[in-house]
């Protein structure tokens, strides 16, 4: 295989060298116009796309200038799908080039797959041209690129590798990544978790890069996803722990506000940015590690917009990911899905052993109108009826999908449709059948980026469980004190019954614990060196998973990696050897007890 690759790109290195072809990247038009950025499923297609977000009415037109440098006659080829083929979805757009359509209309070719569609020809007059994007139904479209070739009976690749390859270089993309530099701590996603970290960490003195993979801070405490934080951090057994997590806090505004503002993205950056050690990169997606036998040396990061690299060097990193994707990337151990009662010993545990987690959520919000509104009838979404529907005027956490029906890595795109789905068809039925409520409610809100629960957990040298939560163990390293219930989600038995298979409302029963602590242990990966964990990704059971995953939970966590991290360093020792070596300096730290922080 790898031979053949080989063989592939030199084939095609040749070929481009004789060739024009001109390549675009919608994420990077110019003008995005209502367009959205989409990365979330950058790790099976290796890009990100642009899709209209409109909630079914017609977003504003994408578009950019293209140079040429040769004149005539191009074969277009355009690069989408038809995200909701039920026979034909209705993200319906046109390409157009100086004003002018295409023919063709895509987005709605009955097929969920992506690929190449063939847009015909155009004849290419003036060295720049106008190229645009119009979206037809405001019913999220989406097109991940488009190409000019004046080869004839030119396909451009659609696997993956031979199309990354393809990408980087009618993208004209250097080989080596930019250098960022070293850094003391490189942390590896901008949620609540990742963002304690990187302030913890460098108020201890340590040079920071903290990475985000989106433009905003927050991860699903963000104005993008709108999840209210939980977990308590006032009964707190070490008084230094929660204060960062309280300086994040905006409040309660509860699960899926219509109000961005409510959720203080604009607070959370602000507070990073004070900070003189950290560099912060957003908008940048990392999906390579670099690493000698079980060390991370370095991480590369893709921009989602340019697709310009950056590579960063760091003597520790953080996967704060959630999906643990540095761990999984560095060969780190994981677990993902439920283990048995056989192995764990735990009686909330499954009899079997599976690949079941916990679902996604895209929550929705409406508002009171002063007129009455409308919203089209959708026969490509879920159907309702007088017998099951959700008469609900916004969501909450219980819209949910994934439970082993979708992988919530691998198959982000899907579960995130399938909730668009649920929502536009819930909400058309209540505005077409339930009009004496609904006539003057309009849709407000919908988010596009998935509030994902659970994927990876990374194994550290201690496994949390559900003995450990319930008795409330006092292990010598406990460190964060957890308070929420273990919440296990599972599919709602009434929404089973409509929707067997496709279920996208959860239910819950709550296990009450009392306050325990989360061992230091979970906080770092078993078999490679210098990697510290922090949020919903650490090292526990499926269970006990379901008490540790809350926002302010986790934000704790990564306060304590940024103290751990400041250990490592003054020490030239590893996560496990704070434990070994310098555990009773670390609860110093966690007590509140003065250290003198590096310079």
């Amino acid at each position: 295989m790898r031979n053949y690759l080989t063989l592939f790109l030199l084939l095609f290195t040749l070929q481009l060298s004789a060739q024009n072809h001109v390549f675009v990247e919608t994420e990077s038009f110019e003008d995005k116009g209502g367009w959205v950025i989409d990365q979330q499923s950058f790790v099976v297609m290796g890009s990100s796309y642009l899709m209209a977000h409109g909630m079914g009415r017609a977003v504003k037109d994408a578009s950019t200038t293209i140079k040429f440098t040769k004149k005539g006659k191009y074969h277009i080829w355009v690069r989408t799908k038809d995200w909701a083929p039920f026979p034909k979805g209705p993200g319906k757009f046109q390409v157009s080039i100086d004003g002018n359509p295409l023919k063709q209309v895509f987005g709605e070719s009955g097929s969920d797959e992506w690929k190449w569609y063939d847009a015909g020809e155009v004849d290419i007059k003036t060295e720049t041209i106008k190229l645009s994007m119009k979206d037809l139904t405001g019913f999220n479209g989406r097109c991940d690129a488009i190409l000019f070739t004046d080869v004839p009976k030119f396909t451009p690749p659609n696997k993956l590798e031979e199309l990354s390859a393809f990408r980087k270089k009618l993208l004209n993309l250097p080989d080596s990544p930019v250098a960022a530099g070293h850094f003391d701590m490189v942390i590896v996603g901008g949620g609540v978790a990742g963002t304690c970290a990187a302030v913890s960490a460098s108020r201890m003195g340590l040079r920071v890069a903290l990475i985000q993979d989106r433009p905003v801070l927050g991860g699903n405490n963000s104005s993008e996803i709108r999840v209210h934080l939980m977990g308590d951090v006032d009964k707190n057994y070490y008084p230094k722990l929660g204060r960062i997590v309280r300086e994040m806090d905006n409040g309660d505004p509860g699960n899926g506000n219509p109000d961005a503002k409510e959720y203080g993205d604009a607070r959370k950056t602000s507070i990073v940015k004070a900070e003189k050690n950290i560099s912060l990169f957003l908008n940048t997606y990392v999906y390579k590690v670099e690493k000698q036998n079980d060390i991370i040396t370095a991480v590369v990061g893709r921009d989602i917009i340019t697709n310009k690299e950056t590579r960063f060097e760091g003597s520790f990193f953080a996967d704060c990911t959630g999906d643990g994707t540095i761990g999984y990337l560095a060969g780190a151990e994981f677990r993902m899905g439920r283990e048995s009662k056989a192995e764990t010993g735990e009686s909330l545990a499954a009899d079997k052993a599976d690949n079941f987690t916990l679902g996604t959520s895209n929550l929705w919000a409406s508002l009171p109108r002063d007129t009455v509104t409308t919203f089209p009838e959708t026969p490509w979404a879920l159907q309702f009826s007088d017998e099951y529907h959700i008469d609900n005027t916004k969501a909450d956490w219980e819209w949910e999908t994934g439970f082993g029906n979708f992988n919530t890595i691998t198959d982000a795109e899907k579960i995130r449709d399938h909730n668009l789905r649920a929502i536009y068809g819930n909400w058309s039925y209540l505005k077409n059948h339930k009009s004496q409520k609904y006539a003057k409610q309009e849709l407000a809100w919908v988010a596009y980026i998935g509030g994902k629960r659970e994927s990876r957990r990374i194994i550290g040298d201690h496994i949390l469980n559900q003995m450990d939560i319930q008795e409330g163990k006092q292990y010598p390293d406990g460190s964060v004190t957890a308070t929420w219930t273990i919440d296990l989600h599972f599919p709602d038995a009434k929404n089973s019954k409509y929707f067997e298979g496709q279920e996208f409302f959860a239910g819950t029963k709550h296990i009450k614990v009392a306050p325990y602590t989360i061992p230091y242990r979970c906080l770092y990966s078993k078999n490679i060196q210098n990697l510290f964990v922090a949020g919903r990704n650490i090292s526990t059971t499926h269970v006990a998973f379901g008490s540790t995953r809350v926002m302010r939970t986790c934000g704790m966590m990564g306060e304590v990696v940024g103290f751990a991290a400041y250990l490592t360093t003054k020490y030239k020792t590893t996560p496990r050897g704070v434990y070994q070596d310098h555990l009773p300096e670390l609860m110093s730290i966690l007590k509140g007890e003065t250290i003198e922080a590096q310079p």
